[in-house]
């Protein structure tokens, strides 16, 4: 595939969870016209070291680390974008298949994992992603009920707080959160490449997802945000689950954000003031402008932001 791509691919809908895009729709269908998008949209790769390299589609954003111990993936997308992520990998570098790394359970992150699994890489992923992915799950916020995955997309590798890899001359934590985006979410730390992928714990320039059925909120997120900022340099690249590559100056301006629309949420909620109410003052109003480009809805993330404090 190269390192070209329809210029589309960079329109935060196609940036944001094809599952955001509509809400009014039946859970059958939005799987459905997810898998469809994902078999119609090409994979763009940016080179981001002399090892790592960005992959972004229709699901959430990837990572593919290059060398003498084989390919070694971040995040799988969806399942119909196997093939597409497969050629990607071989125009770059035809080593072996590796380890594939999910970083949290979501369905955008990990329908591939059984695809990729067949295809020699070996999943690892936290307990939590392992136990969720094995047992049907329900996004409450859309309505959404999935089954168990196949087996087969199981993690085969699980770790409970850190893992740490020597993989391709560098040194990789995997190392997880306490629950933020969900209770699964992991970081992805390259340390030799300076490359920092955090999973949906990190939406560059869009407003988030939070979901409270998997143990979300929108503090966590923030505490999550604050590790990630400890971590991060100035010149670190920072792979967000969607939206385009980031900078620390990007994720201090996302946390900033969540900060001021969890003070703002908080003051009116201790006021007195009902979800409906809260949601009727418009909180993000001076975000909307910045943040509100994408698919997720300002008025559902005022909800979950009230649900979550």
């Amino acid at each position: 595939m190269g390192a070209t791509a329809s210029a589309a691919l960079l329109s935060t809908e196609l940036l944001t969870p094809h599952w955001l895009l509509g809400q009014a729709a039946a859970p059958t269908d939005m799987v459905a016209q997810s898998r469809q998008a994902a078999a119609k949209t090409p994979i763009k790769t940016t080179q981001l070291s002399d090892s790592v390299f960005l992959l972004q589609g229709a699901g959430g954003n990837m990572a593919a680390q290059f060398g003498d111990d084989g390919v070694n993936l971040v995040d799988s997308s969806f399942s119909t974008a196997a093939p597409a992520i497969l050629e990607a990998i071989n125009t770059i570098d035809k080593e072996q298949a590796g380890t594939l790394i999910n970083t949290h359970w979501h369905f955008d992150h990990t329908d591939g994992n059984e695809r990729l699994n067949q295809a020699g890489f070996s999943i690892v992923a936290h307990q939590k992603t392992r136990d969720r992915l094995s047992s049907p799950q329900t996004i409450k916020a859309f309505n959404l009920s999935l089954p168990a995955a196949p087996k087969t997309a199981w993690p085969a590798l699980t770790f409970d707080s850190s893992l740490h890899l020597w993989l391709n001359d560098d040194s990789i934590d995997i190392v997880h959160f306490e629950p933020a985006h969900t209770d699964t979410d992991v970081y992805i730390h390259f340390h030799n490449a300076n490359v920092l992928h955090l999973g949906d714990t990190f939406f560059n320039g869009i407003y988030p997802f939070i979901d409270e059925s998997s143990g979300g909120s929108i503090g966590g997120m923030i505490a999550a945000n604050e590790k990630a900022l400890s971590i991060a340099e100035n010149n670190t690249k920072i792979i967000p689950g969607h939206g385009p590559l980031g900078t620390k100056a990007d994720l201090q301006s996302f946390h900033d954000m969540l900060s001021g629309l969890r003070d703002k949420v908080a003051a009116l909620k201790k006021s007195g003031s009902s979800e409906q109410e809260v949601i009727a003052a418009k909180p993000t109003a001076q975000w909307d402008p910045i943040w509100g480009k994408g698919s997720m809805s300002a008025d559902l993330l005022a909800g979950i932001a009230y649900r979550t404090i």
